[in-house]
């Protein structure tokens, strides 16, 4: 990487960290992406950003899609993101004074076909709760991470990362959780989750806090630290495999059924934005389509002159 080029996209960075507070993870897809980038403009020889020119992005952007001896192709998903996160550089670039005129601005990403997003049933998430054996510690810290999972549509990240001080059950039956840039939300509890945490606080973390130094966080592991975001993938996978649930099952799954059967149930699609923390509605709008298709599915099966 270039001398130049490594200290522009560094101080982008540190502008993403510090200024618009982006969240460790993001930060960390970006450095990916910018990091392949440069070191792609060098192969270019280029040197400095203002040789770089729209024709250069459009040509590094079909490059990720036919892959290389040392990459193999990137699917339109994953070339858009490249794409947002070399046009946010360069509009960085340009209000500094770095990089003018912008030679990213008319660049638009690959179209990505939408996928909806895939849930299971109720019953299913029942299976997967009961398939938890909450007569050992790690029992019962277990079934209240799904209990929680399910009853807030949190994300993995805002689960592992809750301190015990987040939760204000006494009062109001809510959690305070901390999605993407640290955007903070309040979120209802119902009452399973909270009888669930509420066992796991009294029955299990004391156990295993007295094995650590005394963390604030919520879910602790067995040597009395913060549980990690890998633990709870493989606790979720090996109850969905116990209760013979035949689909992938994630963390991811479990917020997508939330907000699948809080639709199905009649709840308004606004008030699932506002629960799931997504900034705009129409991210969440996708799972009205989710049970559009399956009110048709219904309504061809059980009606007599469908055909």
């Amino acid at each position: 990487m270039s001398e130049a080029f490594e200290r522009e996209v560094k101080r982008y960075l540190q502008h993403l960290a510090i200024e618009r507070g982006l969240a460790e993870n993001t930060l960390a897809s970006y450095r990916r992406d910018l990091s392949r980038y440069v070191n792609a403009l060098q192969a270019y020889r280029l040197t400095d950003p203002q040789q770089i020119t729209e024709v250069t992005i459009s040509g590094y952007l079909q490059d990720l899609s036919r892959g290389d001896e040392d990459h193999k192709p990137l699917g339109a998903r994953s070339v858009a993101r490249h794409a947002v996160a070399i046009r946010q550089l360069h509009k960085y670039w340009e209000l500094e004074g770095i990089c003018a005129p912008n030679p990213a601005r008319e660049i638009q990403p690959p179209a990505i076909g939408q996928s909806l997003p895939k849930a299971i049933s109720i019953a299913q998430v029942s299976r997967l709760l009961d398939s938890i054996n909450t007569e050992t510690p790690a029992g019962l810290r277990d079934r209240a991470i799904l209990e929680f999972l399910y009853a807030t549509g949190a994300r993995i990240s805002e689960v592992v990362d809750l301190d015990v001080d987040d939760l204000h059950f006494a009062d109001d039956a809510v959690v305070r959780l901390f999605g993407k840039g640290s955007k903070e939300r309040i979120v209802p509890v119902g009452g399973y989750a909270q009888r669930a945490v509420s066992d796991y606080l009294v029955r299990s973390r004391p156990g295993l806090a007295l094995k650590g130094k005394g963390t604030p966080a919520l879910f602790l592991n067995q040597r009395g630290g913060r549980l990690s975001r890998q633990s709870v993938w493989l606790l979720i996978s090996k109850s969905a495999e116990r209760s013979g649930i035949n689909v992938d099952v994630s963390p991811h799954t479990l917020r997508h059924s939330f907000a699948t059967h809080l639709l199905e149930g009649g709840a308004d699609v606004r008030v699932v934005q506002e629960l799931l923390g997504h900034a705009s509605v129409t991210t969440t709008q996708i799972y009205t389509k989710v049970t559009v298709d399956s009110l048709r599915e219904a309504y061809q099966l059980a009606h007599p002159r469908v055909k």
